[in-house]
């Protein structure tokens, strides 16, 4: 079976929010070969227990109010540009969230959340996506002078870890990076 389409966090295989599993999805009952692994914000415990398709659909969202980014971390809690409140619905609500150190954010640009791509650490930066150390060297504080001995630390399962996205319409890759 497909996996739902889900436009702000295109490939959530590559980035382990979703794996796949046997587990029966606590929405719908069903099991459909993959489950969700990333944070989930409700009053009930639902690690590792919702499917894909009740995050696509909103049916996780409705039946136990599920948020799966922080509504006010998409934007960047203010850092990025401001969207539509039925973006960052889509974001929070039917989109699977990722796990970060600290609280996650979801940046924003051209007046839409921009896609997820993954983490980072020095390695991936080096191989995927170079183009994306000039915007966490930014959102850092760092100059050049300082971002190689923060960025020889950075690790995918480590401490510092970036977080990687691209915008949906001008294709710039921006980001930022947290430590435990």
């Amino acid at each position: 079976m497909s996996l739902p389409i889900f436009k702000y966090h295109p490939d959530p295989i590559a980035t382990k929010s979703v794996v796949a599993s046997d587990a029966e999805c606590l929405c719908c009952g069903k099991r459909r070969g993959y489950i969700y692994t990333g944070p989930v914000f409700a009053e009930e415990e639902l690690a590792d227990s919702i499917c894909p398709w009740c995050i696509a659909d909103g049916t996780a969202h409705t039946r136990f109010n599920a948020e799966f980014t922080d509504a006010a971390g998409v934007g960047s809690y203010g850092r990025t540009q401001p969207v539509s409140t039925a973006i960052i619905e889509e974001v929070s609500f039917r989109t699977p969230g990722f796990t970060g150190w600290q609280q996650e954010r979801w940046i924003t640009c051209c007046a839409d959340a921009s896609a997820f791509l993954g983490r980072a650490g020095k390695k991936e930066l080096e191989a995927k996506w170079p183009d994306v150390v000039p915007a966490l060297m930014e959102e850092a504080g760092m100059d050049e002078a300082s971002w190689p001995d923060y960025a020889k630390h950075m690790d995918y399962d480590g401490s510092p870890t970036a977080y990687v996205f691209r915008c949906l319409h001008c294709g710039k890759l921006s980001g930022y990076s947290d430590c435990d």
